[in-house]
């Protein structure tokens, strides 16, 4: 069996994650393309489509949030991602009980012997005149029949129990705004899909598809990573005639699909900028194709990154008008210089060409 090591996973991820070349692609096709950005920090996608897409427009996002062609919802792994509508409705289904599975492991004791189908259908009652409520509020309206657990675990549990989408002007470009829940079936016009038959499983099989066609090569635990969900291995099983088969440097098997691209390891990758929370290093379990395990931390502690040679080499952030790079290691000059270039193109961006000062900062080492 082929052994891909960690510079070829790199340059596979790169491509697929449109960090090898920026694509020229429609915003919404990026985002089905890449399975949804991980988006609890609503300005942060607006970076990762900036980072991957030619002469990508902030405002085009915007619209496709407004005009309800995005949604923003608690999906994988619990997180808050914006997805293409169809994947919202078509993949909810199969993140139920996941959803359930994680609240409960925060309160489970908060919610013992809370009927959680009867939960449900009042917080879809407390939802059903239309009107969008932030999670406390819909919590404060279910104390009022469970008194005990508290609005806190209660929201959190509706918001999980429920197909909810978190509407604009959240997640809007440049706009300051709380959390506002409405149904995601009244807010799209149409209802979700519902679950599959017992025994069938076929959006598994579309996530895994879409997993690594946006991450693979790939490990089920860099997938299950990535989407929470453990109850695809018999959805990988059922697809091993269109999967081909890798090993990496640690003896795991990797799947991939047979036609996805596999560039040559040592073709050249620039320098990116990429935001908190990106898919990229979080969709997998073994990070080691992007991240160093010394660095592993900062993806997870909301630190914004910068690739250098495809992997992570800097951490960045902006005030004023200035975007602030902190190199992890020592950077050559022509790697130096790509920062810069890259960083003022960034602080445009970002300033809506009234700035593009970049500072990089000596590293301490």
């Amino acid at each position: 069996m082929t052994v891909l090591d960690s510079r070829a996973l790199n340059r596979a991820t790169l491509a697929r994650q449109l960090l090898l070349d920026r694509a020229d692609m429609p915003v919404i096709d990026a985002v089905a393309h890449l399975g949804g950005l991980q988006a609890q920090e609503p300005q942060e996608p607006f970076v990762g489509l900036w980072s991957r897409l030619r002469a990508f427009d902030p405002a085009v996002l915007s619209t496709l949030l407004t005009q309800r062609h995005l949604v923003r919802t608690h999906l994988m792994r619990r997180t808050v991602h914006l997805l293409v509508a169809d994947d919202a409705v078509a993949w909810r289904p199969r993140h139920d009980s996941m959803l359930r599975q994680r609240v409960l492991g925060v309160y489970r004791a908060e919610l013992n012997g809370v009927d959680l189908d009867a939960l449900a259908g009042a917080a879809r009652e407390v939802l059903a005149d239309g009107e969008p409520r932030s999670m406390p509020e819909i919590g404060r309206a279910l104390a009022e029949r469970w008194p005990t657990p508290g609005p806190r675990a209660l929201g959190e549990m509706a918001v999980a129990l429920l197909p909810l989408t978190q509407l604009p002007p959240r997640g809007v470009w440049r706009a300051k705004a709380g959390v506002r829940h409405a149904l995601l079936s009244e807010w799209l016009g149409r209802e979700v899909d519902p679950p599959a038959p017992d025994g069938a499983d076929p959006v598994g099989q579309v996530l895994v598809r879409r997993y690594l066609a946006a991450f693979g090569p790939a490990a089920p635990a860099d997938l299950r990573a990535w989407c929470g969900l453990a109850g695809l291995p018999a959805a990988v099983s059922a697809m091993r005639d269109e999967l081909i088969t890798f090993r990496d440097e640690r003896g795991r098997k990797l799947i991939d699909l047979p036609d996805a691209p596999r560039p040559d390891p040592e073709t050249p990758a620039p320098v990116r900028f990429l935001p908190a929370f990106d898919n990229a290093i979080l969709g997998y379990d073994d990070r080691s194709r992007i991240i160093d395990d010394a660095h592993r931390l900062l993806s997870v502690a909301g630190e914004r990154v910068v690739l250098v040679d495809g992997r992570v080499a800097a951490t960045w952030s902006v005030e004023a008008g200035t975007v602030t790079v902190n190199p992890l290691a020592n950077l050559t000059r022509a790697d130096r210089a790509a920062v810069v270039e890259q960083g003022q193109a960034l602080a445009s961006f970002l300033s809506e060409n009234e700035s593009d000062r970049v500072l990089v900062a000596p590293f301490p080492g």
